[in-house]
């Protein structure tokens, strides 16, 4: 069963940053494309930014040079540093894992921005 434990959410003023942590358990994680979603109240869940097994980013246009995804895979655990973060970015972040028909969702962190 694939296991993701995600933390490092919180309360920050804009301009602020916040690393986000999943760590995984369950799945080859070396060999598992990794994503980072967001969910903010009454709008649909969207891609933040996606990572391949070979490193490969790709990043939502909204947080392109804000925003690094990484991974670890001697640690199991893929990241999201958020930088200059804005109101707009207040949300519940997914991290989600897919290894050929394995799939996994984290729990959610809460990310709030203030003004």
């Amino acid at each position: 069963q694939v296991q993701l434990a995600e933390s490092g959410g919180g309360l920050v003023q804009a301009g602020g940053s916040l690393r986000l942590s999943c760590t995984a358990s369950g799945i080859v994680f070396r060999l598992s494309t990794m994503g980072w979603y967001r969910q903010a109240p009454g709008k649909q869940r969207e891609l933040v930014a996606g990572i391949t097994i070979a490193g490969r980013t790709n990043y939502a246009e909204s947080v392109k040079g804000r925003f690094t995804i990484s991974r670890d895979n001697a640690k199991n655990t893929g990241y999201l540093q958020m930088n200059s973060l804005k109101p707009e970015d207040t949300a519940v972040y997914y991290c989600n894992l897919n290894f050929g028909n394995l799939e996994g969702w984290g729990q959610g962190t809460l990310v709030t921005v203030s003004s």
